[in-house]
C-alpha cells in the first residue's frame, strides 16, 4: 500500500511503537496488486483497478513525492516527506533521514549524529517493520463516492493479523491519494497526505551525500 517503511519510531511505549510500525507498513510496502479474480464483484474490481492506478503514480518510473502527517490518538504526532521511484526512496522528518538507492540503505539520526548503513534488501535495517508487510490479497476491496473524493475500503479477510481495515481517500479529479485511515485492534488513525507530485524525480535524490556528513559517526551493518 502507499507506504513509509522508511520512517522510524521514537515513541515511548512498545504498544505505540508497534502501532506506528503498522502505519509505516500501510504507507510504503512496495508490492503490486495481484490480478482481479473472477469472483470479485464489479465494485471490488473497480476498487482494485483504481487502487492500482494510484499505486502506479506513487511507485512508477516517473517517481513521486508526498508530505505526510500522522496524529496517533493525540499521543504522538509526526510529519515528513517521502520521495519514491520504483524501489528507490528517500524519507525525511525532523529527527531522521533515510536514503535507499536500491543497493545501499543509509539511516541518519540527527540527534545522535550517526549514519547506519545496511544492504538495501536486508530486513536487518528494520526487523520490526519487516514483519508487517502489506499483502494485497489478504483484503477485500470496495469503493464508494464520498464528499471528499473516492473512498476505497480494504477489509482484512478472516485470520489476517495486523491491519484490520484501511480506507484510502482519492481525489476525484486527479486520483491522487489524500489520506489513509487504518484500524489496528481498537486503534484508528489517519495519515494525511499533501503536496503529492508525480514526475521530475531524478536518481541523484536517492544517493547519500556523504560529503555533507563527515562529522557523523558511521556504523556499517552490511
Amino acid at each position: 500500500m502507499f507506504c513509509i517503511v522508511l520512517a522510524y519510531s521514537y515513541l515511548c511505549t512498545s504498544k505505540m511503537k508497534r502501532l506506528l510500525f503498522y502505519i509505516i507498513a500501510v504507507l510504503l510496502s512496495v508490492c503490486h496488486l495481484q490480478a482481479q479474480t473472477s469472483n470479485d464483484s464489479p465494485n471490488a474490481q473497480q476498487a482494485r483497478r483504481m487502487f492500482n492506478e494510484t499505486w502506479q503514480m506513487v511507485y512508477g518510473l516517473q517517481g513521486s513525492q508526498l508530505h505526510y502527517a500522522v496524529n496517533i490518538i493525540g499521543i504522538y504526532k509526526t510529519e515528513g516527506t517521502i520521495w519514491i521511484k520504483e524501489k528507490k526512496s528517500k524519507f525525511a522528518d525532523q529527527k531522521a533521514i533515510a536514503w535507499n538507492d536500491d543497493v545501499t540503505y543509509y539511516k541518519l539520526e540527527r540527534k545522535k549524529k550517526t549514519v547506519t548503513i545496511y544492504d538495501a534488501h536486508s530486513d536487518e535495517r528494520d526487523k520490526t517493520a519487516a514483519k508487517f508487510k502489506f499483502v494485497p490479497d489478504n483484503y477485500t476491496y470496495s469503493i464508494k463516492n464520498d464528499k471528499r473524493g473516492y473512498a476505497i475500503t480494504l477489509k482484512a479477510k478472516k485470520g489476517v493479523k495486523g491491519i484490520k481495515e484501511a480506507r484510502v481517500m482519492l481525489d476525484k479529479k486527479t486520483r491522487y491519494p489524500l489520506s489513509v485511515r487504518i484500524k489496528i485492534g481498537i486503534f484508528h488513525t489517519t495519515i494525511k497526505i499533501s503536496d503529492f507530485k508525480v514526475g521530475g524525480i531524478t536518481d541523484d535524490l536517492f544517493v547519500f551525500p556523504k560529503e555533507q556528513y563527515k562529522d557523523y559517526e558511521f556504523i556499517d551493518k552490511r
